[in-house]
């Protein structure tokens, strides 16, 4: 049964409300098989190219797929148009030269089909007929726009963290839940080999008791103190009320838009919640958590650098969690990228050579051992009494599920709890106070303080 958190009931403005509900191609096929059950006429001639003859996929049978944020959501674009049976037909982004530039990758990259460029999310929810959408704009849109597609019908992609806070992405969980969305989260890694075999190795005891793990997900990069000189005047190709949208205002900087705003506490969360809940992902499978977490929660974070203005979210941090088990976990900046766990009979490591590409291939990650007997104890074959779910592209995973209907490698539950930890650790470090936390309730235990923290604060008029 979803949680219903008393911490924030959203409800999406009129103005982000679809007109309609839009008749797609998942639609279309549920109606038709009712139809087939009830005796209702149907079509009996089909065209042979509309059931895809030659060894192609016929149109009415590819997923069409919407992109929501034209950086980001262009690598996973070019993953999925690996995919025959899926196209993206899409692309929305609030600067038109960036938009262009990834309709005409996208449309370069798939024969046949052309993706529509599209300024505005919610009329490309609406009116584009998509059966799922890659939500990959800034954080602090994630939540608000996993909401609209929920009740658009869609099926969803969200980049992590699920949302900017922690009660709107329980809010975006449960809206997802609600309307039957297939949800997959992007913490990819759940689908490599090597990731698999280290969290199902650890989970079935090869390490026995399992007392400390540590994520690394490295350190937010620099940028540059100097202002442009275009500060406060966006320029004409750039909708910047459109790209601030629920978060709060602050003057067009060139810097914050193009990349920088991960570092800006207003729209996201550095590396902390940005890149760390990928890897906490991987130690939550492993330790049993995929709907729970840590009890208590510490922090701490680096001096910032007053001269740095509007960069707010230090690039270095650290914060060690606690488990009902007496584990405790630990993330920080100053950790390899990937997670190390710490047992009675030593420790393995998985962690990423590089890890995604900006082309959407992916870097195969290492495994390593405090002793080459605990590694050799983790081989391909390992896999073959697994009671881990199977998934060997996160990509292809998601497009299945989108038509069997069934439960992806990373859905939104465990993407949520994943990105829980980050959001508790950062709440702690800001307020230097250890947190006590309910997993089930999802609340903070005789802090009120510190639970200000877990709830958004959207400019008007996005959420009311």
């Amino acid at each position: 049964m979803p949680f219903h958190s008393p911490l924030l009931t959203p409800l999406l403005t009129p103005s982000l409300m679809p007109l309609h509900t839009p008749i797609n191609r998942r639609r279309f096929l549920r109606n038709l098989g009712a139809a087939l059950v009830s005796g209702a006429a149907v079509p009996t001639v089909i065209p042979a190219s509309a059931l895809g003859r030659g060894g192609a996929v016929a149109p009415s049978g590819r997923i069409a797929i919407g992109v929501v944020g034209a950086a980001h959501g262009l690598a996973n674009a070019r993953r999925f148009l690996t995919l025959p049976d899926v196209a993206v037909t899409a692309v929305c982004d609030v600067d038109a030269h960036r938009l262009a530039s990834a309709v005409a990758d996208v449309n370069e990259r798939q024969g046949g089909v052309v993706a529509k460029p599209w300024r505005d999310f919610r009329e490309m929810f609406d009116k584009a007929g998509l059966d799922a959408v890659v939500l990959a704009a800034p954080d602090h849109w994630h939540g608000v726009m996993a909401i609209a597609a929920a009740r658009a019908g869609l099926d969803i992609w969200a980049e992590t963290p699920l949302a900017r806070t922690l009660a709107e992405g329980r809010a975006a969980v449960n809206a997802a839940a609600n309307r039957g969305c297939v949800w997959q989260t992007g913490t990819w890694r759940r689908s490599v080999r090597e990731y698999r075999l280290a969290a199902g190795f650890v989970q079935r005891g090869g390490l026995g008791l399992v007392t400390h793990v540590e994520v690394g997900s490295g350190s937010l990069g620099e940028t540059s103190a100097v202002r442009p000189e275009d500060y406060g005047k966006p320029p004409a190709h750039l909708d910047y009320e459109m790209w601030v949208g629920p978060g709060l205002w602050t003057e067009y900087d060139a810097r914050v838009v193009g990349g920088g705003w991960r570092g800006v506490s207003l729209y996201g969360g550095g590396t902390l919640a940005d890149t760390a809940p990928h890897f906490i992902d991987i130690a939550q499978w492993a330790l049993g958590m995929n709907h729970s977490g840590p009890v208590t929660i510490a922090g701490s974070i680096g001096r910032e650098d007053a001269s740095a203005e509007p960069f707010d979210v230090a690039p270095r941090y650290r914060c060690v969690c606690a488990y009902a088990s007496g584990a405790t976990l630990a993330v920080s900046a100053a950790f390899p990228r990937g997670v190390r766990f710490y047992g009675e009979r030593g420790w393995l490591f998985v962690g990423d050579k590089i890890g995604m590409l900006p082309d959407g291939s992916i870097e195969r990650p290492v495994l390593e051992a405090s002793d080459s007997d605990i590694l050799a104890e983790v081989p391909p074959s390992a896999e073959v009494s697994s009671p881990f779910y199977r998934s060997d592209n996160h990509w292809r995973n998601f497009a299945d599920c989108v038509k069997s209907r069934r439960r992806t490698a990373s859905p939104a539950e465990t993407g949520h709890r994943s990105a829980c930890i980050a959001h508790l650790g950062r709440i702690a470090a800001l307020t230097g106070r250890r947190i006590r936390w309910s997993p089930d309730a999802e609340e903070i235990k005789d802090d009120e303080t510190a639970s200000q923290f877990l709830r958004p604060n959207f400019r008007m008029p996005w959420m009311l």
